[in-house]
């Protein structure tokens, strides 16, 4: 297995990662808890959760720790605009993300850490971070970090120390600083701002002390993956090496860095502004979580998305390929007249789908290549569908196994269809009428069944009746 790290710009042997071991020490950038999370963000945690989702199905121990801001600027610009604690905005928003995240599916985060629950470990890291001079104060304004103390700053994102400094870039404004790029370590209060009393004084956590202080007090000084999104990679995942790698004397934090690409949205990134701000609860009340979770795993992690109607069309036709496939395995497998006259080892299938499952593997160890996976899933699809009603009982129990087991990976439930009562006796009907060859009048029929949203097709062992996709295509309009 090789994993793409943005560090070295090159795929790494991800069996030297482990060395031996089979447990991964993974951690995640998670929210800032302001606002409601939206479809770009889901992108990234439910890339993580498919990876973690994986890694745990071949085997490896994943500790999958995420943390949650809870104290920012963002958070206190909200509360202030809001005339609400910057507290009470915090916990709204935590809780409106588990809940979203709840919604997704995504359950393999073995530990959340809110910021403000690991203050103790924030203030150590600092006063470390001081003691060894990378640290300084500014007085009335709070503890920066000194860039000139790490020479390597940049190392991730490829920028300079001129580019690291500009003025586009740079975080934390104050005309004290020493390096332009300089950023805030704690925050020295101001009123109406929350804070905490220690050694340091009366203040708050900078933005990229948390994540440093609550892997080092979970994992350590170094651990194995760290993800997030893209845009994340400067200046924060660039401040955080130069917080821990200074304050450990030890490299590297991480042995791989993944990030994950950026969703558009018809070209433009999101924004309330434009009006293409999409979240999570306002997408998943419209639309399956099973679309949004194949929208990501169709495209690479490291690959940006274009979000756009048309892919919701996409992902909902392909799903109903899939769900389509597994009603016939289902009808397929009520057939009755041909168990006795056939005996089968269901060997044949055995070595299909171990040819097929080899593919699927190669994939996934490929950087992560869920795309291609997918298509290993349809390619399999493809090659079945044709000989789908010659197949014996063991053969398609053989099929639904293997299918659901890689369904599970991606956590997409394709579940067959719950046909009412109606629509069946209605499809019965049909069914009898063109027994006896009276087909001008089963037609009404069918065309009474696709009015109330269904479809019926003939197969070779009876009617297949499944409901038709309530999402219009947008180019039909």
């Amino acid at each position: 297995m090789t994993i793409y790290n943005s560090l070295s710009g090159e795929k790494e042997d991800f069996d030297k990662i482990l060395g031996g071991r089979k447990k991964i020490r993974l951690f995640v950038c998670g929210p800032t808890v302001f606002d409601y999370i939206h479809i770009g963000n889901a992108r990234t945690f439910l890339i993580y959760d498919i990876f973690t989702r994986y890694l745990r199905s071949i085997g490896v121990k994943v500790f999958n720790l995420q943390n949650i801001t809870d104290i920012d600027d963002k958070i206190i610009k909200r509360a202030r605009e809001t005339n609400i604690t910057p507290k009470a905005i915090a916990l709204k928003f935590e809780k409106a993300y588990k809940d979203d995240i709840k919604k997704l599916g995504i359950d393999t985060v073995t530990k959340y850490a809110p910021a403000t629950k690991y203050i103790k470990q924030i203030v150590k890291q600092i006063k470390t971070l001081i003691q060894k001079g990378h640290a300084y104060k500014i007085e009335g304004d709070g503890y920066y970090f000194d860039l000139s103390t790490f020479p390597e700053y940049g190392k991730l994102s490829k920028r300079t120390t001129l580019q690291a400094e500009d003025a586009v870039s740079r975080i934390d404004e104050s005309v004290n600083k020493r390096n332009k790029g300089d950023f805030a370590l704690w925050k020295f209060s101001k009123p109406g701002e929350p804070y905490w009393n220690n050694e340091l004084g009366r203040g708050r956590p900078g933005w990229h002390i948390e994540d440093t202080a609550i892997t080092d007090y979970y994992f350590g000084p170094q651990y194995d993956i760290h993800g997030g999104a893209i845009e994340l990679k400067f200046p924060h995942h660039e401040a955080e090496i130069a917080q821990q790698e200074s304050a450990s004397g030890k490299k590297p934090l991480v042995k791989i860095w993944m990030h994950a690409g950026i969703l558009l949205v018809n070209g433009q990134k999101m924004s309330k502004s434009l009006g293409n701000f999409i979240s999570v609860r306002d997408y998943l009340e419209k639309r399956s979580v099973n679309i949004l979770r194949y929208i990501v795993a169709s495209h690479h992690y490291r690959s940006p998305i274009d979000y756009n109607e048309q892919m919701t069309i996409d992902a909902q036709n392909a799903l109903a390929g899939i769900q389509e496939f597994l009603a016939k395995l289902s009808l397929a497998m009520k057939r009755k007249s041909i168990w006795g006259h056939r005996k089968s080892t269901g060997l044949t299938m055995s070595e299909t789908l171990t040819t097929y499952q080899s593919k699927f593997t190669a994939a996934m160890d490929d950087d992560f290549n869920t795309p291609e996976a997918l298509a290993v899933i349809f390619n399999l699809i493809n090659e079945i569908n044709p000989k789908i009603w010659s197949l014996d009982k063991k053969e398609v129990k053989l099929i639904v196994k293997w299918l659901n087991e890689k369904l599970k990976i991606f956590k997409i439930a394709v579940k067959l269809p719950k046909i009412p009562l109606k629509i069946r006796r209605l499809a019965k009907g049909r069914e009898l009428l063109r027994a006896n060859q009276q087909f001008i009048q089963a037609d009404p029929l069918r065309k009474q069944i696709e009015s109330l949203g269904y479809k019926v097709e003939d197969t070779p062992v009876g009617p297949l009746v499944l409901e038709k996709s309530k999402i219009q295509n947008p180019k039909s309009k």
